[in-house]
C-alpha cells in the first residue's frame, strides 16, 4: 500500500513536470515562429537575435554585386573619358586645315565630365565597400545609407542625361539634319566618330551600372525601415 502511494505521488509529479514546460516551450515556439516571419528570432531571454546564417549570404552577395558594379563603373568611366576626350582628327577642307576635337560639341564635354565624376565616385565607394568586406561586418546606420543612396541616385541621373544628350549629337553627326542643312560631319571626321562612337558605348554601360547601383542603394536604405526591426543588422 505505501508503494502504491509512493508510485502515485511520483507519477503526479512527474505529469507537473512534463506538463507546464511543454505550455512554456508552446508558447516560445509561437513567439519563435511569428519573428521569425520577419526574419528574427527570440532569444530565451526574449531579446530579438537575428539568424546570421541566411542574411550573411545574401549581404555578403550584394557587396561582392556592389564592389564589382563600382570597379567596372570606375574602369569604364575613365576609358570613355580618355577616348572622347582625346580624340581627334584633322582634315584639309578647300585648302583650310581643321582640326575635330570633342570640345567643338558642348554634349562630348558633358559626356567626359560625368564619366570622369562617376569614375572618381565610384573608386571611392569601391574602396569603402572592399574595406566593408575586408573588416566584416559594419554597421549600416541610416545617416550612412542616406549619403550613399542620394549619391548613386545623382550619379546615375547625371551619366543617363549625358548619354542621352551624347547620343543625341552622335546621330545628327551621323545622319545629319537635312531640314536645317545640317550636313553629315561624319563623313568627313570618320576616325573622330568611331573613337567617340566607342567612348560611347562604354559610357552607356556606365549609366546602366549606375542605375543598378541605385536601385541597389535604394533597397539597402528602405529596408532598415522595415517597421524599426532592422536597427541592428549588419551591413556595408
Amino acid at each position: 500500500m505505501p508503494h502504491k502511494c509512493l508510485m502515485k505521488c511520483l507519477t503526479e509529479k512527474l505529469r507537473f513536470f512534463l506538463l507546464n514546460p511543454c505550455f512554456s516551450f508552446l508558447d516560445l515556439g509561437l513567439g519563435v515562429e511569428k519573428m521569425s516571419y520577419s526574419g528574427i528570432g527570440i532569444s530565451p531571454g526574449n531579446v530579438p537575435v537575428y539568424h546570421s546564417s541566411n542574411l550573411k549570404v545574401f549581404d555578403k552577395r550584394v557587396r561582392v554585386v556592389e564592389l564589382v558594379l563600382r570597379f567596372l563603373i570606375c574602369g569604364l568611366g575613365v576609358l570613355a573619358a580618355v577616348l572622347v576626350g582625346t580624340d581627334t582628327e584633322v582634315k584639309d577642307i578647300f585648302a583650310i586645315r581643321k582640326r575635330a576635337k570633342f570640345t567643338d560639341m558642348k554634349a562630348l564635354v558633358f559626356l567626359v565630365v560625368a564619366n570622369a565624376v562617376a569614375a572618381a565616385y565610384s573608386l571611392v565607394q569601391g574602396l569603402r565597400c572592399a574595406v566593408s568586406m575586408v573588416r566584416g561586418n559594419v554597421l549600416f546606420s541610416k545617416p550612412l545609407a542616406w549619403i550613399i543612396f542620394s549619391g548613386d541616385q545623382i550619379m546615375a541621373y547625371l551619366t543617363v542625361a549625358a548619354v542621352a544628350s551624347a547620343a543625341q549629337s552622335a546621330v545628327f553627326g551621323k545622319l545629319g539634319q537635312p531640314e536645317l542643312q545640317w550636313m553629315k560631319t561624319c563623313n568627313l571626321y570618320k576616325k573622330f566618330c568611331n573613337q567617340v562612337g566607342e567612348g560611347l558605348a562604354s559610357a552607356v554601360v556606365v549609366s546602366l551600372s549606375m542605375v543598378a547601383l541605385s536601385c541597389i542603394s535604394a533597397f539597402s536604405l528602405f529596408r532598415l525601415y522595415n517597421g524599426g526591426k532592422s536597427k541592428n543588422r549588419s551591413g556595408w
